[in-house]
This record gives structure tokens, C-alpha cells and sequence, in this order.
């Protein structure tokens, strides 16, 4: 039986065997968290959520509300990439802490100058009550 490594693995298959970076194995957790007041906040509109320092790679996203947001689409991302850490789409689940994460963002150091990260609201607007978590986990690079 083959002995297989993920890329992040792979110095441990050399002879002698290499030394992991800290960035992939044991890294320290970041956690931005954000609370949403739901107010009928239109598609017009941006909510900002954290401002994230350059070089944290990010891990994953989890969404959390006390209602559904129904036909509202909400993306999490940055200027000119709005989608970049979810893409568009409904979130529908109430009290249930549901991860998020797009794969090209994951494990990606944030920008030179760091990251602000907004909500764009797409499609319909938010309730007008209630609210809605957002935390994003990163890991310093």
C-alpha cells in the first residue's frame, strides 16, 4: 500500500524528512465576528464586517440567524470581489451555524494593506427583524 502527502505534507516524505510550516500545521486561529441587527437593509446597501490585516489565509465562514432571510441573496466578500469568500446565494437555515467557504479563497493570504469584508445583499431585501451572525475564521500565514 502506497504512502500518499498533501501538498502541505509532502516535506515529510523526503529523506531526512522536512520540517512543516507553521502556516499549514499548527497555526494560530484569527476569528472576526459580526452581528446584524435585520432592518429591511435593501440591495442597495453593504454591511461591512471586519477589516482583516494582509497576509491571514483564510479557513472558513459560518452564518448563523435567528430567521430565515428568505428570498434575499447575500454574498461575503471585498471590493471588486464580492463573492470572494461566499458566493451569492439564499441563506434560509434559523438557528443552525452553517459554514461557508469558497475554495479559491481558502488558504489564501489576504491582500497587501489587508481586507475590508462586506455582505452585498442581492435579489430581495433582508427581513425587517431579526439577526444574523457572521464569523470568518483565518490563520496567521
Amino acid at each position: 500500500m502506497a504512502t500518499l502527502y498533501a501538498a502541505e505534507t509532502a516535506v515529510l516524505g523526503t529523506t531526512p524528512p522536512g520540517k512543516l510550516e507553521a502556516k499549514n500545521q499548527g497555526a494560530t486561529t484569527v476569528v472576526y465576528t459580526a452581528t446584524i441587527t435585520l432592518a429591511s437593509q435593501t440591495t442597495s446597501d453593504t454591511i461591512v464586517i471586519a477589516q482583516v490585516p494582509e497576509n491571514l489565509r483564510f479557513a472558513y465562514g459560518m452564518l448563523n440567524s435567528t430567521v430565515s432571510l428568505g428570498t434575499s441573496t447575500i454574498a461575503i466578500g471585498i471590493a471588486g470581489a464580492t463573492g470572494k469568500y461566499r458566493a451569492a446565494a439564499t441563506f434560509t437555515a434559523t438557528q443552525t451555524p452553517t459554514p461557508f467557504g469558497v475554495v479559491a479563497a481558502t488558504n489564501a493570504a489576504t491582500a497587501a494593506g489587508g481586507e475590508t469584508i462586506f455582505i452585498t445583499i442581492a435579489t430581495a431585501s433582508l427581513p425587517a427583524s431579526g439577526t444574523l451572525d457572521v464569523q470568518l475564521h483565518f490563520f496567521k500565514a
